[in-house]
Parts: structure tokens; C-alpha cells; sequence
């Protein structure tokens, strides 16, 4: 694979560069709303449909309809979030924004080559975000806590993938996520009196783990207008974060969630392809993502064993996406996205620093032919406010009676994006 050898290295610096960048995506919780400019153009919608080689990032059987090709994007992302907390004991009501970094600036990389007619390789780079806060009024501080405050969750994915086809029209792919993430707290140093370890709370930087999970798809052709696909995303296993062991339930441990699609394509024509797709992705099994932060308050210390957490649930995600030809030179996308609400209300303080409300996404895009072997993609995104109202969300009492004052903590965002994507066949 001479063209491999070529282009891995300049992956890897890729990769390398990608990680060390702050990353928060147009989010269905903190999961993006998909794969590449072409699938986000479409809602994240074409688990059954090759857009681009960023399609195998969310299935990889896909890879025996891309050839030769590769991708380069980049996503431009402006979050919009904040809290308020009403009626607690110890200060007035307060409304606070988040957005000391405002907009985000991520890249993507794809690249795939047909080996044989039936056998297909694949490497993707892509990245999680969106539990990201940054308060320079500190929502805490009423509490104890000290200048500015919030978090900084990034995880990147180097996923190397074969695709096969075992049957006329069906074939299976694999990958291998090797993940990377870092982390940083800051301004929550008050959670240190709840904690098991006070020293590893806030305030230690940014702290790195990396781990190895695996993606399996399956993609079926089963006429000329209808075709199927499925995937699965195990959970991967993550080092600790031992900076913030004190913080995240079991010392430290924050693992990526198992998320699992399914989904169809049908052409009522030839130029146009009808897509939807069902997501589930299990954040309740993450204790540092899914357990109640109402334990902590009921004696259990952060950072022990199953200890407190977020309090997300589990989300189901619909999408729908309309993919038009119109002439050999262009092609058109729309898209629409729906999900339950991760964050119960009753879950919204600990969430001030994590406030993942998205529950709808809008979405257009547009590819263009540059010549035969080059084009230009880019998609355009918008998911409309969310504000969760707390609903007895902060213990009343004092902190030495396992309380912070009663009252609640409220959260909003809504968000933008913008992506652009030049491909080139090879």
C-alpha cells in the first residue's frame, strides 16, 4: 500500500496537532451530531449512505463505496450557554454566561483505498466535544469557590478500519479506535470538601488518558432504491484522569460511551436519497457521565467508588436527512435531528459546568465539483435554544448538614456551526 505510506505520517502529525486543540462540536450531548461535512449537512444522518470518507467513522462496512479518495475538514463552532441559580439561601438571584471561549475551530480527516473489489482500507481522525463551560464569573463562587471557573473535556479518535464484502451487496467493517482525552477543572475547588481526595478537584491543569475501543458496521444493498446499515460503538476503556481523582467517580475514571446506530437510504429517484437513522448512546453507564449528583449530598464523597456524577441519561436520537443530485457538479443536503433531553432537571447544579441541553438540530449543505477528481463540501448548522429549569436541583441546608442553601440552578444554550471539506479521489 505505497499510498499509505505516504499519507499515515502526515496523519499522525494530524492527529497530534487535533489533540492538543480545545474541541466542542454541535453535540448531542457531547457526542457531534456526525461524521463528516457531508453527514452533518444531512443532520449526521447515512449510517446506510457513503458521503464522504468520514462515513466510516460512523460505520466503517461503508468503506467499500468510497475508492480511493481523501478528506480534509474543518468545523467552525459557536456555543451559546449559561446558568442562573434562584432563591438559594446563600446569595441573590444570579445569572451567569459561560462562554468565555466562544467559538471552536476543529478538523477532520478521512482517507480510504481500495485494496481489491471486496476488500477496502480506511483511516479516520475525528473528535468528541461540548462538556465545555467557561464562567469568568464564577456561578460557584456564593459557595466558596474562587475566580473564574468551568471544564475542558476533548477526545480524539485515530481509527484505522478494514471493510469486506462477503456476500453480493453486503459487506462488514471493523475499526480500531485508539483514543486520546484530556481534561481540565478550574474555580470548583469548594467541591474539594466533598470529596474523597480534596487535592485532585480543581485547579491542576490539563491531565491526558488514553484507552482502545472497537467499531463494527454492517452496510446492505438490498435493491438499486433501498439499503441498510448498522453500527456499534463499544465502550472504551480509559486511563484515569489521576489530577482529578478526587473529582470523577472511581479515582479519576471517565471511559467513552457505547453508542450503537441504525438506519436506512432509500431513492424514490436516482438524484435523491430519502435518510434516517436511530442512535442510542448509554452515558448512564459511565459513572462520572450517568451517576446522580444526589448521592454526594447524601454522604457519598466525589471521586469514590461509583460515586457521583453528572446524573445524564441516555439518550435516542432521530435523524432525518434529504441527499439531492442536482446535476454531476452539485449535490444538496438537508437535515433534521431530535433526541430526549440528557439532563433531568432535577441534575441541573453540577451541570452549571456541563450544560449538554441540545435536544434539535437544522442542518443544510452543499457539494461542489471543483474538477473529477477534487470537490468542496461545506453545511451549515443550528440547533435552537434549551433551557432546563431546576427543579429542587440544590439541597437546601448547610454544607455541613450535607446541603448548599436550596434553591435552583437553571441552564440554556443553543448553538452554531459551520463546516467546510475539500475531498480529493486518488
Amino acid at each position: 500500500m505505497p499510498q499509505v505510506s505516504r499519507i499515515l505520517p502526515k496523519t499522525l502529525v494530524l492527529a497530534l496537532g487535533v489533540s492538543t486543540a480545545p474541541f466542542a462540536l454541535a453535540t448531542n450531548g457531547y457526542l457531534p451530531h456526525g461524521y463528516g461535512v457531508a453527514a452533518k449537512g444531512a443532520a449526521g444522518a447515512g449510517i446506510a449512505l457513503a458521503q464522504d470518507t468520514l462515513s466510516a467513522a460512523s460505520n466503517p462496512a461503508l468503506l467499500l463505496s468510497l475508492g480511493n479518495r481523501i478528506d480534509f475538514g474543518l468545523d467552525v463552532f459557536s456555543p451559546r450557554r449559561g446558568s442562573s441559580i434562584t432563591g438559594n439561601a446563600f446569595g441573590p438571584d444570579q445569572r451567569v454566561n459561560g462562554n468565555d471561549d466562544d467559538d471552536f475551530l476543529i478538523p477532520e480527516f478521512g482517507y480510504t483505498q481500495q485494496l481489491n473489489p471486496d476488500l477496502a482500507f480506511g483511516l479516520t481522525v475525528n473528535a468528541n466535544g461540548g462538556m465545555n463551560t467557561g464562567y469568568e464569573r464564577n456561578p460557584y463562587a456564593r459557595f466558596g469557590a474562587t475566580g473564574p471557573a468551568g471544564i475542558d473535556l476533548a477526545q480524539m479518535f485515530l481509527t484505522p478500519a478494514l471493510a469486506f464484502r462477503f456476500a453480493e451487496g453486503q459487506s462488514l467493517g471493523v475499526g480500531l479506535n485508539l483514543a486520546y482525552q484530556h481534561f481540565k477543572a478550574y474555580g470548583i475547588d469548594t467541591f474539594g470538601q466533598f470529596s474523597s481526595d480534596p487535592l485532585h478537584v480543581s485547579n491542576k491543569g490539563y491531565d491526558s488518558s488514553s484507552g482502545v475501543g472497537a467499531r463494527i458496521g454492517w452496510h446492505g444493498e438490498f435493491t438499486e432504491q433501498l439499503s441498510a446499515g448498522a453500527s456499534w460503538q463499544s465502550k472504551t476503556r480509559m486511563s484515569e484522569f489521576h489530577s482529578y481523582k478526587g473529582l470523577f467517580a472511581n479515582a479519576g475514571d471517565f471511559d467513552v460511551p457505547e453508542h450503537y446506530t441504525l438506519g436506512l437510504a432509500f431513492k424514490p429517484i436516482p438524484a435523491l436519497a430519502l435518510l434516517a437513522d436511530y442512535q442510542r448512546i448509554n452515558y448512564s453507564d459511565i459513572p462520572a457521565v450517568g451517576n446522580s449528583v444526589s448521592s454526594l449530598f447524601a454522604g457519598k464523597p466525589l471521586g469514590s467508588h461509583n460515586g457521583p456524577g453528572f446524573g445524564w441519561k441516555d439518550v435516542n436520537v432521530k435523524k432525518f436527512g434529504a441527499v439531492y443530485t442536482v446535476s454531476p457538479t452539485l449535490t444538496l443536503r438537508a437535515g433534521y435531528s431530535d433526541m430526549n433531553q440528557p439532563i433531568p432537571a432535577s441534575e441541573t447544579f453540577f451541570n452549571i459546568l456541563a450544560p449538554g441541553v441540545m435536544e434539535k438540530h437544522y442542518t443544510l449543505g452543499a457539494s461542489f465539483a471543483l474538477t473529477n477528481h477534487a470537490s468542496f463540501s461545506t453545511y451549515v448548522a443550528h440547533a435552537p435554544k434549551v433551557s432546563i429549569q431546576g427543579n429542587n436541583s440544590i439541597p437546601p441546608g448547610m454544607p455541613n448538614q450535607g446541603g448548599m442553601g436550596g434553591g435552583n440552578a437553571n441552564l440554556h444554550m443553543y448553538q452554531n456551526a459551520i463546516g467546510f471539506a475539500f475531498q480529493q479521489t486518488l
